[in-house]
């Protein structure tokens, strides 16, 4: 199932990213940053079953490696050291953070040949939407 989500997306769209920035503590300046940061994403999947997750921009590269259902250390973009799972749900992959007594999920599916990935913290949420480079 996580086939499907393998290949190099190149982002088109961001929607109310600021707001979820804010929502999980990231700093104005950080955050001004990302705001105009529009990365690539690269998914991967290994021939020992490890997914890897790349985020590209001129700004910064993020790089998270793991198995599915496996909870693992993350240090964020934004540099927060947060407990994560990503497990696959309805065909979504769902990636759970967790750190300080908080959580967020970001919500990756494929909708009419688009990645979109949904940054959920709370009641706020951002839409990010890639398309499948050639």
């Amino acid at each position: 199932m996580v086939e499907k989500f393998v290949g190099t997306w190149k982002m088109i769209s961001s929607d109310n990213f600021d707001d979820y920035m804010k929502a999980i503590g990231v700093g104005f300046a950080t955050r001004q940053v990302g705001n105009r940061t529009k990365p690539n994403l690269v998914v991967s999947v290994d021939d020992q079953g490890f997914v890897c997750l790349k985020s590209q921009s001129t700004f910064k590269t993020t790089e998270i490696k793991f198995k599915l259902n496996e909870p693992f250390e993350e240090t964020t973009a934004d540099d927060r050291k947060t407990r994560t799972v990503v497990t696959l749900e309805n065909g979504k992959l769902v990636q759970k953070q967790c750190w300080d007594g908080k959580e967020t999920n970001i919500e990756r599916e494929i909708e009419d040949g688009k990645l979109v990935a949904k940054c959920i913290m709370g009641d706020v949420i951002a839409v990010r939407t890639y398309v499948m480079e050639a």
